[in-house]
């Protein structure tokens, strides 16, 4: 069989392909070393804590290394530096034996306060003697303490007096909220909230402004709230009523104490005048004398009230109605 006559056809190759091949040629690039960077552990940092400046992607096996406090490179800014060859560690200006270098490059920070919050540099020296440097960034924020509350009137009065409530001491990065009975504040045209919300004002109280009010400090490392805190809020309502019922009880009072008096000062004045007439010894309503038989039986004088109970009508029997004829 004979070859076919002319040049070979060439073989077609789909445009996707080429595109792919092209993108591919574009955007490889050969890899070069993983850049320096610093990691702080923990990243927000509380008072008291310890910190670590974690160093990532050293060279390998380097001269030594250096830290400073703040951005730029500067003696008077060493904290401490490490030679790789002979293990050295030298410590700068601004070491507070407080920080400690490792072989690795990290650098721990121990029992940190808010004075160590900033920028800290690492140098490295290569064998070359050429330097890579990076910059990494510690914040430390204060243990917030339990907040308390503050009221600048303790005895606010009803429909006249505004009250401004304080949630504790003036902190930097700490957010508050507010709760009034056990809930969030309600929408109200009365409750406002200063910028920081650290403030709550309470315009025009009322009696159902009481609470208890209870705030929230927050920032990055701890939350702490506030005991409950209520309004004492006076209105006119409650002091009339002490004043009406003080009145009325001592009206009654007075009145159960003079009732009685009033009733046995009229019964003596309605029976004054028919009390038996005193005795004359040995003389009758006649000039003649009267025995001891002939007068009534003589009783023990009965108290007032047994009196009032039962009256005796028999002292009335002797007397006499005929008139005293005179001489």
């Amino acid at each position: 069989m004979e070859p076919p006559s002319g040049p070979a056809s060439r073989r077609h190759v789909p445009w996707s392909r080429l595109l792919l091949a092209v993108s591919l040629l574009t955007f490889w690039t050969p890899p070069t070393s993983a850049q320096l960077t610093i990691e702080t552990v923990p990243p927000l940092a509380a008072e008291g804590s310890d910190v670590f400046l974690v160093a990532h992607n050293v060279t390998k096996i380097p001269l030594g290394y250096a830290w400073y406090r703040g951005e730029r490179v500067e003696n008077i800014k060493l904290i401490a530096s490490y030679r790789v060859d002979n293990d050295a560690t030298i410590y700068g200006p601004v070491y507070s034996r407080q920080e400690t270098l490792y072989p690795n490059g990290t650098l721990l920070i121990q029992n940190v306060t808010q004075k160590d919050t900033g920028s800290y540099t690492l140098l490295v020296t290569k064998k070359d003697l050429q330097t890579e440097r990076q910059i990494g960034h510690l914040h430390v924020y204060p243990v917030l303490p339990t907040p308390v509350i503050t009221s600048n009137n303790s005895n606010p009065r009803e429909h006249e007096d505004t009250v401004v409530l304080t949630c504790g001491s003036e902190t930097h990065n700490t957010s508050y909220m507010w709760w009034i009975n056990n809930q969030s504040l309600p929408k109200s045209m009365r409750l406002e909230l200063s910028k920081d919300k650290r403030t709550l004002t309470v315009v025009t109280v009322t009696r159902n402004d009481t609470g208890p009010y209870v705030c929230e400090a927050r920032n990055p490392v701890s939350v702490s709230r506030s005991d409950p805190f209520t309004l004492d809020v006076l209105w006119q309502e409650n002091s009339r009523a002490l004043s009406v019922g003080a009145i009325t009880g001592f009206v009654i009072g007075v009145l159960l104490v003079l009732t009685p008096l009033a009733v046995l000062g009229c019964f003596i004045f309605l029976h004054r005048g028919k009390w038996p007439p005193a005795s004359t010894s040995g003389r009758g309503p006649s000039g003649s004398s009267v025995s001891q038989a002939s007068r009534p039986e003589a009783r023990p004088p009965a108290p007032i009230y047994q009196e009032l109970l039962h009256p005796n009508t028999d002292v009335y029997c002797h007397i006499s109605h005929k008139a005293d004829v005179g001489p």
